[in-house]
């Protein structure tokens, strides 16, 4: 596993990471995470399936000694699933106390976005649930990129599945 760096030496400086977010794709649509939350970006490990998980978790990854659950958003989401190839990594990041592997299509950037360009989540009604994940939505440009909660992407119930706190 090597790991891909999308980090600048200066990001490694704290005040220098706020209103950071890493960039990443799922199908058509862009995402975001606080790169506060992300420990480290990797190539598609081997998985090890466990057996009685919910479809969107794929499995377990062996990451420098510490197994991690590996969640596919895109599963996770409802998108239509498809093969990983050369360019799907794993974003890991911290939850609460515990860590999650985060695989994505494709890893593009860090964006620095200001806060006063975050607006709200949808207000509408979504049987399925997705608003809940997302935290807000941030305009750079013309583009709108939607911000994911980390901390939402896994239910209460779902982590203790998972045994994370």
């Amino acid at each position: 596993m090597s790991e891909i760096d999308l980090f600048n030496e200066e990001d490694e400086d704290v005040d220098n990471q706020s209103n950071k977010y890493l960039m990443f794709h799922l199908g058509a649509e862009e995402y975001g995470i606080d790169i506060a939350r992300i420990t480290a970006i990797e190539e598609l490990p081997q998985i090890t399936a466990i057996p009685d998980m919910p479809d969107f978790v794929k499995g377990v990854i062996n990451l420098r000694g510490k197994v991690i659950p590996a969640v596919d958003l895109r599963l996770r989401f409802g998108i239509e699933k498809r093969e990983y190839d050369d360019r799907t990594c794993i974003v890991i990041v911290s939850v609460n106390e515990s860590t999650l592997g985060l695989i994505v299509d494709i890893v593009s950037e860090v964006h620095e976005i200001k806060i006063n360009d975050i607006g709200s989540p949808p207000a509408f009604k979504n049987t399925s649930g997705k608003e809940q994940y997302i935290s807000g939505l941030a305009k750079k440009g013309e583009e709108v990129k939607i911000i994911l909660d980390v901390e939402k992407i896994i239910s209460n119930e779902e982590k203790a599945v998972l045994e994370l706190r």
